[in-house]
């Protein structure tokens, strides 16, 4: 071969091989910018709220000086430039005055202060004003026995017939002792208040006398059982209506029947509408074929969610179904991608915020579903800020590198588009799944307490009670309240009753503790 045909060969060969090391570094370069963004948030997960106890084994501040140092040597140099902005000064907080805080609160216990002097000569003065003050006490919580007096006669003519007695009171524990507002106030501790059983059973012996936590077990479930028809008639009357907003949430759990020890993961399920009713649903997976069982095949109307594909494939084999989206989960990963990239991030978080700002206004005006679907789709409303939005998903998606967090951010937008841009012909919905996000709360702070389900059977009890207690707070009534009142009138009841009255919505609100006169 010609020298010359030589080193054109070899010259080929050479930008060949340049080529191939070029992409390999551009891989490696994107491969390191993701990693870095993984490490930053786990920094954030590790480091920030008070979550560095779950570092047992290794010395926080040794991997924290590790991982800085780590992100130090590969970050690339940063360019930076000055903002500057005015806003307003809030105002200043005004401080509760003790009077205006426990003004409702009811006076047990007045003791007068006489003066010495007066005491001395009581008849050399005479009174001209006072000036009162308080202190506020508390009565811990303390057993006590109500006891029934069921007395036998005869007849004085005929003593040959029976003795009368008055048929023993309907109670929710059948020859218990347990009274309604005892099983009430144990439902409550737990769910509620979040206090596991085994607290509760320490707490007791401060009570008067100590209740076993096989005891109270049992009264869970009893409460649960006489609980379960209002919340059937819940769950109905969810599903009967036109919008339903849906979200699920983790719970551990004990199966004894299943071979290894340890805990498996079961899921609430969850159901509910703004201003309705919050049902809560126990499987133990997260299958597509729960959220069908839930809903059943029959329901029609709106079915709003986060983007995980069960509701997704639901609303594609249910032609009446509408399938919304999320825009707080859509805002949540732009908020998130702020320090990666603060200019782009920012003008999105911006335009959802002129959403926001929109919908809060009408909120005040108070419009009807149709003048909100009218007012959405008009020039200056929600379609032009999300054509707007859309657009620039587009032009930052093709500039970022797909993993980074920005770029995973706009990948969820545009994915989810066709849900969350279904909000313009639906003026009924609300542009997030807040109310029931919120509504999950109590459970989710429950588990990190008594830390998983006994058996998967308790798992429908927890779901029942933590709707009936849920709703009830959303409804704005007292949920010990409502217990108690329903558990006494549920055991005098029959199957032929009418539940309307029971449920939570149609309850009057009960005064709660902090404004009972």
């Amino acid at each position: 071969m010609p020298p010359a045909a030589e080193l054109y060969a070899e010259n080929l060969a050479l930008k060949a091989r340049v080529g191939s090391l070029a992409e390999q570094i551009g891989g490696l370069e994107e491969r390191v910018a993701v990693l870095l963004q993984q490490i930053a948030w786990f920094k954030r997960k590790l480091f920030g709220g008070g979550q560095s106890e779950k570092l047992t084994a290794v010395d926080a501040a040794q991997l924290q000086l590790a991982l800085a140092e780590l992100a130090e040597l590969t970050a690339p140099a940063a360019k930076t430039e000055t903002i500057s902005y005015e806003r307003a000064k809030p105002a200043p907080q005004k401080r509760p005055v003790p009077a205006e805080t426990f003004a409702r609160l009811p006076v047990k216990e007045t003791i007068v202060i006489e003066p010495a002097e007066v005491l001395a000569e009581p008849a050399a003065f005479e009174q001209i004003g006072e000036e009162r003050t308080f202190e506020v006490d508390v009565v811990p919580p303390a057993l006590f026995k109500r006891e029934f007096v069921r007395r036998k006669y005869r007849r004085k003519d005929d003593r040959s017939l029976p003795p009368v007695i008055a048929p023993a009171p309907a109670r929710p524990v059948p020859g218990g002792y347990a009274s309604a507002g005892l099983l009430a106030w144990i439902a409550i501790s737990k769910y509620q208040d979040h206090l596991p059983l085994y607290r509760l059973e320490q707490m007791s012996k401060r009570w008067g006398a100590p209740l076993s936590r096989e005891t109270m077990v049992d009264w869970i479930r009893i409460t649960a059982e006489w609980c379960e028809p209002i919340y059937k008639r819940m769950l109905a009357e969810l599903r009967a209506g036109r919008y339903l907003q849906a979200d699920e949430t983790p719970v551990r759990y004990n199966d004894p029947d299943e071979p290894g020890a340890g805990s498996f993961q079961g899921y609430l399920w969850v159901l509910s509408r703004p201003g309705g009713d919050v049902v809560f649903d126990w499987k133990v997976s997260r299958r597509h074929a729960e959220l069908t069982t839930l809903l059943t095949d029959d329901y029609c109307g709106l079915l709003q969610s986060d983007g995980y594909e069960a509701y997704a494939a639901y609303a594609r084999t249910h032609p009446g179904v509408t399938w919304l989206g999320c825009w707080a989960h859509a805002r949540r990963g732009f908020f998130e991608a702020q320090s990666e990239n603060p200019r782009c991030a920012t003008a999105c978080l911006r335009l959802i915020a002129r959403m926001y700002r929109r919908e809060r206004a009408w909120d005040e005006q108070k419009l009807s579903a149709e003048e909100r679907t009218k007012q959405r789709n008009a020039p200056d409303g929600l379609a032009r800020t999300m054509n707007a939005l859309q657009r620039l998903a587009k032009w930052v998606q093709a500039r970022v590198l797909p993993k980074s967090l920005l770029g995973r951010a706009c990948s969820y937008l545009l994915n989810q588009w066709a849900p969350l841009s279904a909000h313009l012909h639906h003026g009924e919905s609300r542009l997030d799944n807040n109310l029931i996000e919120n509504a999950i709360r109590p459970s989710c702070i429950g588990k990190k307490n008594w830390l998983f389900i006994g058996h998967p059977d308790a798992g429908q009890r927890s779901a029942i009670l933590y709707s009936i207690i849920v709703s009830c707070q959303r409804h704005g009534q007292d949920p010990l309240a409502y217990l108690r009142d329903i558990l006494s009138r549920l055991p005098r009841m029959s199957n032929r009753d009418d539940l309307a009255p029971l449920l939570p919505c149609n309850g009057t609100p009960a005064t709660s503790l902090t404004t009972r006169p």
